[in-house]
């Protein structure tokens, strides 16, 4: 059992409940949450990366907290906290990865006239996605026992400001470490998450970024050139979904299970995600509308185009959520890439092919992130032990982040034509443009349907909880042996610790590794903002 779940809870006194709406809170949430969503805007057009500021806020919080005055002082509650990481994580990736990504598709296609329509649908389509991941999270597909390993980080951090202590010092230590690994160009993020997650699913996650790190050099072999990784995830993506679903009827058929983790039926999950799917298709409707593609394609194009949109939005949220959960990585660009070369392949036009990537990449960052602020406020609030605490906390959450996605939308709305005008977009938006003036061909098909087949297999052989194929495929999607090594080096310590010292110092471990993705966190942010001033 990962570490990270095995966290023995605090033992505090019960905490009063408390409300998003109160003044203080909903003034200092919003402010962050404009700063974030500008700050994620600047980032992912002139760096191609989105922080991780679920951290940065909750620091932010308890410095707040610190401060010597009677106002400050009821930010000291762990619940006002996560509130306050919640908002602005989710504006910042909600304007950087679900509005800024989508919108920059017609600008590289040279099609501006598509940008309106592509903002409506990628707003709606980003409240969809945290919606959903709220209503699945403790269910058997997302559990709240699951992962989550930068959810996990944020509580120690939140944990160690609170408490100080033993747990403190081990958090320091790991921020630490995470800061000097950091400085010489490792990706310490990886390395901490291989002490919280499936000893298997990491395996693989590090397997496969070593794969693509070393194919070129050592095998002569271009894997991403060849479709290779995109075959894989199409093959174990699609038997995910399946997966998905048996876990759905398996939960329905023994009813509701342990109420710390399965609060949910599987009738209910499978309510929600058959809700979100039909979401997703009047959402496509309406872009496609908008976009004028209901004069452009024939109707029986059109509802092809219409029902892919909607399926490849579907798959993508929940292909990119369940390597978040697993591995605190998801390759939410590359699987968009994936969805939008099957599109080239079907044959859409260049027109419906750039509202096809934009709509596929606005879903998933704010589910995954969604997920991560979640696992949060699971860990602060006691693991579950008190589920009427528990589920009034997870609503107050909700507020908070759809309260981070308006503020999010109305500062890309207000200032998303200031970074086109001068030509910067996200450099994945070229990457997309390119493939579609590039068009199809038989080779890249027979490439995705043949390594779809091992991909598949692999999906199948580890089960819905190891999941093998998606994170094999994910590795081989990133470009980062450095991570790799990083994470097969976390997973050789962690085993050795647990062989010597037994399970008795989880939280240790656990707080250790909270330290090393915030302490990567910190200094990828600060080098990121040092770096746009230059």
């Amino acid at each position: 059992m990962p570490a990270a779940l095995e966290t023995p809870v605090p033992a505090t006194a019960p905490r009063p409940r408390v409300s998003f709406f109160e003044p203080l809170l909903l003034l200092v949430s919003v402010g962050l949450s404009v700063l974030g969503a500008i700050i994620g805007m600047q980032l992912i057009v002139s760096l191609g990366i989105s922080a991780n500021t679920s951290i940065i806020g909750a620091l932010i919080a308890i410095v707040f907290s610190r401060i010597p005055l009677q106002v400050t002082r009821r930010f000291r509650t762990l619940e006002r906290q996560n509130l306050v990481q919640t908002a602005i994580s989710s504006a910042t990736f909600g304007a950087a990865n679900s509005l800024m990504i989508p919108l920059g598709v017609p600008f590289a296609m040279g099609m501006p006239e598509l940008v309106t329509p592509m903002l409506i649908g990628s707003i709606a389509a980003m409240l969809v996605d945290g919606a959903m991941l709220y209503h699945l999270f403790g269910s058997k597909i997302f559990p709240a026992t699951g992962t989550w390993p930068a959810g996990v980080a944020t509580a120690e951090a939140i944990w160690a400001g609170d408490q100080g202590g033993r747990k403190a010092a081990f958090l320091g230590l790991g921020v630490t470490a995470g800061v000097a690994g950091a400085i010489f160009g490792v990706p310490m993020s990886a390395f901490g998450a291989a002490f919280l997650g499936n000893l298997a699913a990491l395996t693989m996650f590090g397997l496969g970024l070593l794969i693509r790190g070393y194919s070129v050099p050592l095998l002569h072999i271009d894997i991403a050139a060849a479709y290779i990784p995109h075959g894989l995830m199409i093959g174990a993506g699609l038997v995910a979904l399946f997966q998905v679903a048996r876990e759905i009827h398996r939960s329905r058929a023994s009813g509701d299970a342990d109420p710390r983790n399965l609060e949910m039926s599987g009738a209910r999950a499978r309510r929600v995600l058959s809700g979100g799917f039909v979401a997703y298709v009047l959402v496509a409707l309406l872009i496609s509308v908008l976009a004028g593609h209901v004069t452009d394609l024939s109707p029986g194009m059109l509802v092809a185009f219409v029902l892919y949109a909607a399926f490849a939005a579907y798959a993508h949220e929940l292909i990119v959520g369940i390597a978040a959960m697993h591995s605190g990585w998801f390759p939410a660009f590359a699987v968009a890439l994936i969805t939008l070369t099957i599109g080239i392949v079907i044959g859409f036009p260049p027109s419906a092919l750039a509202v096809l990537a934009g709509f596929s990449a606005a879903t998933g960052p704010a589910f995954a992130d969604m997920g991560y602020d979640l696992k949060t406020g699971y860990l602060l609030r006691g693991e579950g032990r008190d589920m009427d605490a528990e589920l009034a906390g997870r609503r107050q959450q909700l507020i908070a982040a759809m309260a981070g996605f308006v503020v999010a939308a109305i500062v890309v709305i207000a200032f998303h034509d200031h970074f086109f005008s001068r030509n910067l977009m996200p450099p994945v938006d070229r990457v997309y443009a390119a493939s579609i003036r590039a068009g199809s061909s038989m080779e890249i098909a027979r490439n995705l349907a043949l390594w779809a087949i091992p991909g598949a297999l692999l999906q199948l052989l580890g089960g819905a909880k190891r999941q093998l194929g998606i994170l094999l495929s994910t590795g081989m999607l990133i470009a980062s042996p450095l991570a790799g090594w990083a994470v097969l080096a976390g997973l050789a310590i962690r085993f050795v610790v647990t062989r010597l010292r037994g399970e008795r110092h989880s939280a240790e471990m656990s707080a250790f590794a909270g330290g090393v993705i915030a302490g990567d966190a910190l200094f990828s942010f600060g080098g990121s903002v040092t770096r746009l001033h230059k």
